[in-house]
């Protein structure tokens, strides 16, 4: 990784997200245009509101920082039943589906983490 000059760059839930981010991107890509609109844009939105909101939060106290953790991790549930749905339609097979869900869950209990150690200092 590069040389970190802002402190969210060198947070490994931040690393991950934007890991999680440009794999969501690169799925989304192979998608239908007719789920442009939809389901692609709002997964896309979802996913990128992660590290947006770990970088914005980072920025505030801590008690604000706690709080854009808390979005981020909502991002992470939001990703949840687009995913189902996207399954449901075939666009997304089992496969990918566990390895994407895998990385939601693993974001989520990182940011709950992350949260949690911000709200006991």
């Amino acid at each position: 990784m590069k040389d970190c000059i802002f402190h969210f760059e060198s947070l490994t839930v931040y690393q991950k997200s934007l890991i999680f981010t440009h794999a969501i991107y690169s799925l989304t890509k192979e998608w239908p245009k007719e789920y442009l609109f939809g389901l692609t844009d709002q997964l896309r939105r979802a996913a990128l509101s992660i590290p947006l909101n770990i970088a914005e939060g980072s920025s505030r106290t801590k008690k604000d920082f706690a709080h854009f953790l808390q979005i981020s991790k909502g991002s992470c549930f939001e990703c949840i039943p687009i995913l189902n749905i996207a399954q449901s339609l075939d666009l997304l097979h089992q496969d990918k589906y566990k390895m994407i869900y895998n990385q939601i869950v693993e974001l989520a209990k990182m940011l709950s983490s992350l949260r949690s150690s911000l709200i006991k200092n």
